[in-house]
């Protein structure tokens, strides 16, 4: 069989997945009369709710008499170790640029890994007909950004087409008139080899990820570089520790469309899942069981951020959660090692927790959002970056970051990007809007985004991933608000709350259960004051003027995940609950936090 295997890589929200959908429907690989949703390869209810890709998936069309495999790539630079094992197992990227915005940060994160593998990309300039798009000029700065990154002569002649991935359109200029994405269908064909036949030579198979079924246990998925796979047939593991273990397949499917396919034989250069193999891992290889021939390991960069998971100990500690100890936490993180790879896990000593290291805060608010509809309860610390001592010298990771602003709010912008130690790179206004690229320590970006959205009112674009390491910033400004702190138990009172309102910004509505120790606002001032939120109004038989004034709440400020995540300082804790997010002291007794303080 003739097979090409290609990936779609691009910025976040630059139109990947929508892309990935019109290929599958113009591929054939839905009935004509099957009812099929938008976005059908975001399966998970996590991406649908936020609208970007987490997880990489598998699928495949025939066109002619090739079989296509296609990677639906994550765009955001937290999940870039998802990116990095899959390129591995590709011919060649179709690199999304979208036509107003351009090169983004990930789009330069996906194109250097892709570039430093040897692959070919096909540039894709999408949403053409966008009111602001820009073509010609996107098409410069990505010739620049290739040149930038070192792109070989053989790289650098790469094919373009003009998308609207919505309708599914391609053309091959940007006046052609076209129905159908038959252009880039062709040029495919055309600009990328096909698999050599490898049929007769010894089995290699590295896997790149892995999926779990209730029946089956772990699966491996991956490429067969040489030989064919067949069912039943024994093989041999070569791990990550250099052992070379014996096992048998005990069930091989490959890619149809969105599903997985039941199969006695996959052959060199198709994509496979394998299942029979109980602890396999992502970058080991499978061998011919006479042959064992490791690949080398697939390299993944290293977390940048770190975070405490604490056993929940707060008053309402297993009133709304399902798992809720040390050993339940213990083992929620094991199975997410096994394969979300870009994640470290260490205990910490003398204490009910875990150390849990990621690319960035997403990718860790990602695991807790998700271990949180799971049923657990867990206690988080404020996100710490990893510093690095390269020649006795500590250094932080830094990130480029691209804010696109209106000109109004450019200098408080630039104002709050200095102060957090910010460098910049370049800025270009156009039509209203300015463009403004930083180099900034990824510590100088923790509570930055809903400052940035407060300041820009809400009609900025904030993008950053990171970049590199360099020597240590010095001390960066941090918030200086102190927060409102409930002095008791109990359910907060409207009455009280009407009170408490003038000293700052509430984060829960009246009749909200709470306790002592936990923060229910942000302090207009510096310090922290404790408030008694459940005092309710005395009922008097006396009546006068201004006694029975009506209660005007302002709406309090709910925060999310991530807004919590970025508020708390480092004597404050997240409380995460699958009913509430709630924020805390450490320390919940006001008489303790004095005495310790001293």
């Amino acid at each position: 069989m003739k097979v090409l295997n290609i990936a779609i890589i691009a910025h976040v929200d630059h139109g990947k997945t929508t892309l990935t959908d019109m290929l599958l429907r113009q591929g054939g690989a839905f009935r004509e009369n099957e009812e099929v949703e938008e976005l059908v390869m975001d399966s998970n209810p996590l991406e649908r709710e936020r609208g970007i890709t987490i997880f990489s998936k598998n699928c495949s069309i025939h066109y002619k008499d090739i079989k296509i495999n296609m990677v639906d790539t994550p765009g955001h630079a937290d999940f870039s170790s998802e990116v990095e094992r899959i390129l591995k197992m590709v011919d060649c990227v179709l690199l999304l640029v979208d036509a107003q915005e351009g090169p983004m940060p990930q789009t330069k994160f996906v194109l250097q890994k892709s570039l430093t593998l040897g692959i070919k990309p096909i540039v894709l300039i999408n949403k053409i007909d966008k009111k602001g798009s820009r073509p010609d000029e996107v098409l410069n700065m990505v010739f620049d950004l290739f040149v930038d990154l070192n792109a070989n002569n053989e790289q650098l002649d790469f094919p373009v087409l003009y998308t609207i991935g919505k309708q599914g359109i391609a053309k091959r200029s940007p006046e052609e008139k076209s129905t159908d994405l038959t252009p880039l269908f062709e040029t495919i064909l055309k600009h990328v080899p096909l698999y050599p036949d490898r049929n007769k030579e010894p089995l290699q198979m590295q896997v790149a990820s892995l999926a779990y079924d209730n029946y089956l246990g772990r699966i491996a998925i991956g490429r067969v570089f040489r030989g064919q796979l067949e069912n039943g047939k024994n093989i041999s593991l070569c791990r990550r520790d250099g052992t070379v273990e014996q096992y048998r397949i005990t069930k091989l499917f490959s890619f149809e469309g969105l599903k997985q396919c039941e199969t006695e034989v996959v052959e060199s250069g198709d994509l496979a899942a394998v299942a029979g193999i109980p602890d396999i891992t992502i970058g080991e290889t499978i061998c011919a069981a006479e042959n064992p021939e490791p690949l080398p390991l697939l390299q993944i960069d290293e977390p940048t951020l770190k975070m405490n998971f604490l056993v929940n100990n707060s008053p309402f500690a297993g009133q709304e959660g399902k798992w809720v100890t040390t050993r339940n936490i213990k083992e929620r993180l094991e199975r997410e090692l096994q394969t979300n790879v870009g994640l470290r896990v260490e205990s910490i000593p003398n204490s009910d927790g875990y150390t849990v290291s990621g690319r960035g805060e997403l990718h860790l608010s990602i695991l807790l959002e998700n271990m949180r509809r799971e049923g657990f309860e867990v206690q988080v610390s404020r996100p710490e970056v990893i510093f690095k001592t390269v020649d006795k010298k500590i250094q932080e990771p830094i990130e480029l970051l691209i804010a696109t602003v209106p000109e109004e709010y450019t200098g408080v912008v630039i104002e709050k990007l200095g102060k957090r130690k910010g460098i910049m790179q370049n800025m270009v206004s156009r039509d209203g809007q300015t463009r403004i690229e930083y180099f900034i320590p990824t510590r100088g970006l923790i509570g930055f985004r809903s400052e940035f959205i407060m300041e820009t009112h809400g009609e900025g674009i904030l993008d950053h991933s990171f970049s590199h390491y360099e020597n240590e910033k010095g001390e960066i400004e941090r918030r200086k608000n102190g927060v409102l702190i409930s002095q008791e138990d109990g359910e907060t009172a409207a009455y009280a709350l009407w009170k408490i309102q003038e000293r700052g910004m509430l984060f829960c509505n009246p009749v909200t259960r709470v306790y002592e120790g936990m923060i229910i606002g942000e302090n207009a001032k510096e310090g922290d004051i404790v408030v008694n939120a459940c005092k309710s109004k005395r009922l008097t038989n006396m009546r006068a003027s201004g006694s029975d004034d009506a209660i005007m709440l302002t709406p309090p400020k709910i925060l999310t995940l991530e807004q919590a995540l970025e508020f708390i300082e480092d004597d404050e804790l997240v409380e995460i609950t699958p009913s509430n997010i709630r924020l805390r002291k450490k320390v919940l007794k006001a008489t303790d936090r004095k005495r310790s303080e001293r």
